[in-house]
């Protein structure tokens, strides 16, 4: 957003809740930052200074206020106004893809030179992106200093820090005390113990529908894997070899309650940045409305359903499996058949959780199976398989990576592998706005009814380029019709 001056202290004049995430202002009298909607006085116009991220206020040397917690502003995800290549990159922060590696190798995955990456950066976001990377543990600390009783030590690791030492640097540095002073409850510490349990918050920008959510997960959840009770979902997880489960259902206020139930703390970022992927946590619905506003049918769709989200992926092998087995025939008949391959070819869960029994099957175990006598025509076997195989030769091809037409193209290479999967995939896995399967015949019946036409997919094309960059979100409104 253009963060003119005088907008933006008119914003926090008022407390306008409408720009909480998209700015934060930076005191200069007491060297912290907040967030548009602080309780805390009204500072001088010419004493404050407006970023657009936590990452740029935090880099140019200013702390979260103790009093508003920046941490818990709802987080926006990436604008159509960035560039591909920074949108990209923040959804691979956000899943971890500089904890190993450097701002180099992310360069690579994107496609772009790194000196140029860095300055989309510093361009767009006001801070680089080992800066960004720095902030999403700080605030996820900070987070978990507040909303759980987790040790400091145990609170480093699962915020991402490789070293308690490092943690309480940065703690000193930005607050001039020690992370456990930032603790206001006198309770004891309760450690995540053997099963690595923590509760928490995932916030979000209002208004959410939760219950079309449910819907759509409950009619898509396989046996075993996934679980809906009640206004809770619930699934099984694994990640580099370690099972777990993870739970969520609307919280206190503006937010989802999630409990995360794993061994490895280190891996708690990682299993956020998933959840807030599935139930599509960064949206701005107010905003996307407003993209549609000129259009009667999606105006009418959105005022009946206004929050209404695009559900995403928990993993993209197991999203791509559940595309290919829906091919040409319903939802129910394609879970079964997710159900049977579960059975057969998912490891068990050490500890089952009443029905959560099984982990979805890896890449490895179903590239070289016979798939065929599940009870699928071969030719779809050959197709799972090939994605399988796939998948185990580039670990990246379910990430974000080039534009939403080089993504596509580089799916439709797969066997089998259609427009309308790629699209798909595109949709829900890569999270990418914009992607729309035209030839889902989903859509076509659901916008044949609206206007009282007959549509081909490419009429359908047509008219959805008046709903650019946003069509995932018309597709979704368009399914739930």
């Amino acid at each position: 957003m253009d963060l003119n001056h005088d907008a933006c202290y008119s914003a926090i004049q008022v407390r306008d809740a409408r720009y909480d995430g998209r700015f934060f202002t930076a005191v200069k009298t007491t060297g912290i930052y907040c967030r548009p909607v602080c309780p805390a006085r009204t500072p001088l116009s010419k004493n404050v200074t407006f970023y657009a991220t936590a990452a740029a206020a935090q880099e140019a040397g200013y702390h979260p206020c103790l009093r508003c917690r920046p941490e818990t502003a709802p987080e926006l995800g990436p604008g159509h106004e960035l560039p591909d290549s920074v949108s990209r990159a923040l959804q691979l922060i956000e899943l971890g893809a500089l904890d190993e590696d450097g701002v180099d190798a992310l360069a690579r995955r994107l496609g772009v030179g790194e000196r140029q990456l860095r300055r989309q950066f510093r361009q767009h976001l006001g801070a680089s992106p080992v800066a960004v990377a720095q902030t999403r543990r700080v605030l996820l600390a900070k987070q978990l200093i507040h909303e759980t009783r987790l040790p400091m030590a145990e609170i480093a690791f699962a915020s991402g820090f490789g070293s308690i030492r490092r943690f309480n640097e940065i703690f000193h540095d930005l607050f001039g005390r020690a992370p456990g002073e930032l603790r206001r409850s006198g309770k004891p510490e309760v450690s995540a113990r053997q099963d690595g349990e923590i509760r928490l918050l995932l916030r979000y920008r209002p208004p959410y529908d939760w219950d079309a959510m449910l819907d759509f997960l409950r009619l898509r959840a396989i046996p075993g894997v996934e679980r809906i009770e009640g206004d809770t979902y619930a699934r099984t997880i694994c990640l580099d070899g370690s099972q777990g489960t993870v739970s969520v259902r609307p919280g206190a206020g503006n937010a989802l309650q999630a409990v995360v139930r794993f061994p490895r703390l280190q891996a708690l970022p990682a299993i956020i940045a998933r959840l807030r992927r599935v139930f599509d946590l960064a949206s701005d619905p107010v905003a996307i409305a407003a993209q549609f506003a000129r259009d009667p049918v999606l105006t009418a769709l959105i005022q009946a359903r206004p929050g209404l989200r695009v559900p995403g992926a928990w993993d993209g092998f197991e999203l791509a499996m559940r595309a290919v087995l829906g091919q040409q025939i319903t939802v129910a008949a394609a879970i079964r058949l997710a159900g049977k391959l579960v059975a057969a070819h998912g490891a068990p869960m050490a500890q089952p959780d009443g029905a959560l029994t099984h982990v979805f099957p890896l890449p490895e175990a179903v590239a070289g199976a016979e798939l065929a006598s599940l009870g699928m025509p071969r030719s779809r076997a050959a197709t799972l398989s090939a994605v399988a195989a796939a998948a185990v030769a580039d670990r990246h091809l379910f990430e974000a990576g080039g534009s939403l037409a080089e993504s596509v193209l580089r799916l439709r290479e797969i066997r089998g592998i259609g427009e309308w999967t790629a699209q798909y995939i595109a949709l829900r896995q890569l999270r990418e706005p914009d992607a729309f399967p035209s030839a889902d015949i989903g859509l076509i019946r659901a916008l044949e009814r609206l206007e009282s036409r007959a549509y081909t997919p490419a009429q359908l094309l047509a008219r959805a380029e008046a709903w650019r960059p946003w069509r995932a979100y018309a597709a979704q409104h368009l399914w739930a019709a």
